[in-house]
């Protein structure tokens, strides 16, 4: 069995925690609002930055499965694309959370 580091562990997302950002999240992409082939395992701030997988860190985006791809553009997609959606997820998690929230919070820290 392989061993995975504290940071490792905290990175992962726990099936409770994709049932609460699938929830919060309507059940559709909170970028563009497709509700077909979409889940909750976009990280924020991604894995290799440190991202924890929490529930202020995860948001509901389209899989590869679907025209608009959009977990696919935020994550391999031009700067302007990942910032386009970034801005707009940043907008919704503010909406939830207040002004509290904000993308330092989200990082795994030693």
């Amino acid at each position: 069995m392989r061993y995975k580091t504290k940071r490792s562990k905290a990175t992962d997302i726990p099936m409770s925690v994709k049932k609460r950002v699938f929830e919060r999240d309507g059940g559709k992409c909170v970028y563009c609002g497709c509700t077909i082939n979409v889940m909750p395992n976009a990280h924020i701030l991604s894995r290799n930055k440190g991202g924890l997988g929490i529930e202020t860190n995860i948001v509901t985006l389209c899989t590869n499965f679907t025209p608009n791809q959009c977990h696919y553009k935020f994550d391999n997609g031009t700067r302007e694309e990942h910032d386009r959606i970034f801005k707009k997820i940043e907008k919704h998690m503010k909406k939830i959370y207040g002004d509290s929230w904000n993308i330092e919070n989200q990082k795994f820290k030693k």
